[in-house]
């Protein structure tokens, strides 16, 4: 017997993403993502209790790994350069990189993998917001950390200050350690690569890009431990929010651009499976056919032709 589709859940038309859309879109989320950091800059004093506050709480569970890498970084020259330009430039390399990539040669994954990344973008936001924190390498220097970003400087482009170009350290909010998004971006790149890479050297790649990060953020100085936790939790969070914002904006798309009639409250959804539709007193598809099919066949029994039916010759 054929089964009746419950209302709403046929397939809506996906409507087919263009670069010429998508660009501007992202354009406009990383721009609301510096101007969210210039903006959250929040008051010096707190921020430098909040690091010392993350500082204790690793100490207290042997979790302080910022000072055995800080210190090799620093005294391996090897090390804390290709490191520093690590930090410095791949969180704006390899996100966009994927990004493309997946919206090139995997379209129909491209949607929810942005979606998911711009959800934690802005959850990464809140907390910068919420939680202002002076990242290990702006503490004072009794607490043993080197800003090997500063030590090195003289090789790379960015300057003393910041990992941003040398005369803009200004511009940016060096109080946004909580979460790393290096962390967080890394991550996720990680997850596309895992899963869609399709090669034995992608899903390295995908292990190994995250976890070097990892080290990297807290080698140079620039996260606590906890700040790398706090990234790959605000993942995880904008994960299981990315399919209500898709709802959401699916939602928002079918008020102002309807591309299917409303069906009329209180009558149901005539559509059912195999293309064959009911009408009004119908349990079944094609049920009068049947009927009057039925009625019409010569050798239907009396019962069937009415009760003034002659009956039929023996």
């Amino acid at each position: 017997m054929p089964q009746t589709e419950i209302p709403g859940t046929e397939a809506a038309p996906r409507t087919r993403l263009r670069w010429w859309t998508e660009l501007p879109l992202i354009l406009l989320v990383y721009g609301c993502y510096t101007a969210g950091r210039l903006l959250a800059r929040g008051d010096v004093s707190s921020a430098v209790d909040h690091g010392l506050a993350l500082l204790r709480v690793e100490k207290a569970l042997h979790l302080n790994a910022e000072h055995p890498l800080n210190r090799l970084f620093t005294r391996e020259a090897w090390l804390g350069i290709p490191a520093d330009f690590w930090y410095a430039s791949l969180h704006y390399l390899v996100t966009p990189v994927i990004l493309v990539w997946l919206f090139r040669a995997h379209a129909e994954r491209y949607r929810a993998a942005r979606t998911w990344l711009m959800a934690s973008t802005f959850i990464g936001l809140i907390g910068f917001t919420l939680l202002p924190t002076c990242p290990p390498r702006l503490l004072a220097d009794g607490h043993g950390f080197v800003d090997t970003m500063a030590q090195y400087s003289s090789y790379g482009w960015w300057g003393g200050e910041a990992s941003a170009p040398r005369g803009m350290g200004g511009m940016t909010n060096q109080y946004a350690a909580m979460p790393s998004l290096h962390v967080g971006w890394a991550l996720w790149c990680g997850v596309m690569l895992w899963r869609y890479g399709g090669t034995r050297l992608t899903k390295v790649l995908g292990v190994a890009y995250p976890l070097v990060t990892a080290i990297v953020v807290m080698g140079t100085a620039n996260h606590y431990f906890l700040d790398a936790v706090a990234g790959v939790a605000v993942m995880g969070v904008g994960l299981l929010l990315a399919p209500r914002v898709m709802r959401g904006a699916d939602l928002l798309r079918a008020r102002f651009n309807p591309r299917t009639p409303a069906v009329p409250s209180g009558t149901g959804s005539p559509i059912v499976s195999a293309g064959c539709q009911t009408s009004a007193g119908e349990r079944i598809p094609r049920q009068r056919e049947s009927q009057r099919a039925s009625a019409a066949e010569p050798d239907g029994s009396p019962a069937d032709a009415g009760d003034e039916a002659p009956a039929a010759a023996r």
